[in-house]
């Protein structure tokens, strides 16, 4: 029996590396392929839904917008499209969860801040007291970057509208009216279609976040599949 081991090794180890091989072929091609779901209001959180968006069923997108970021550019969908983007909503006065909110989207940035494929989105839901002068000071303090990060202000019930009817970002507030303070932890995921996917992510809570930068990834790859 040794002998003809001894003899036989190089074949044996051959179809043993051949096995292995059509195996790892086999497991990979029953491993389901990751992919993200296109979110729809009819299927989302109801609290996070406006009432006009409710049965909403397909063809869901971000409505078109025009914001000025913290350099006074103006900022519309344009400048999105064909992009993957995360988008939240946040006020530089805010001493709760935004700075924590920020905080966790610099591991966004940090991730991705050599890719031109993907950008960042932030809407103040202050405008009134988030001017582009008070955007930028707080852009520096906080390391965004220019090219990769927007922070936007602007008309108050277009970016309102934008939370409750295209991003799907705050719950309803009963008792302070249609435009009261918005304050929200989620982040969203936008393809380049100007689509929502996968869900919301908690912006406060960083493995969350880390699971959103996974995410991205899997996006990206989807896309390349597609070229």
């Amino acid at each position: 029996m040794l002998q003809f081991l001894n003899k036989n090794k190089w074949r044996i180890l051959f179809m043993f590396v051949l096995c292995s091989a059509i195996m790892a072929s086999f497991q990979y091609a029953l491993t389901p392929e990751k992919t993200l779901s296109i979110l729809q209001p009819d299927k989302f959180d109801p609290t996070l839904v406006d009432d006009s968006m409710l049965f909403v069923k397909k063809y869901h997108k971000i409505a078109p917008f025009e914001l000025i970021n913290q350099n006074g550019d103006t900022i519309t969908q344009e400048d999105y499209t064909g992009k993957i983007y995360v988008a939240d909503f946040f006020f530089t006065t805010c001493p709760t969860i935004c700075p924590i909110m920020t905080k966790n989207m610099m591991l966004v940035q940090e991730e991705f801040k050599n890719d031109p494929e993907v950008l960042i989105l932030s809407h103040s839901v202050t405008p009134e007291i988030d001017s582009v002068a008070v955007l930028k000071k707080y852009a520096v303090k906080k390391g965004v970057m220019d090219t990769k990060w927007n922070l936007v202000t602007g008309d108050r019930k277009q970016i309102y509208d934008l939370a409750r009817k295209s991003y799907l970002a705050a719950k309803k507030n009963k008792y302070g009216g249609e435009y009261a303070l918005i304050h929200t932890e989620n982040f969203l995921l936008v393809d380049k279609e100007g689509r929502l996917r996968s869900r919301s992510y908690d912006g406060t809570d960083p493995e969350d976040v880390e699971k959103l930068i996974e995410d991205i990834y899997i996006l990206k790859e989807s896309y390349k599949k597609q070229d």
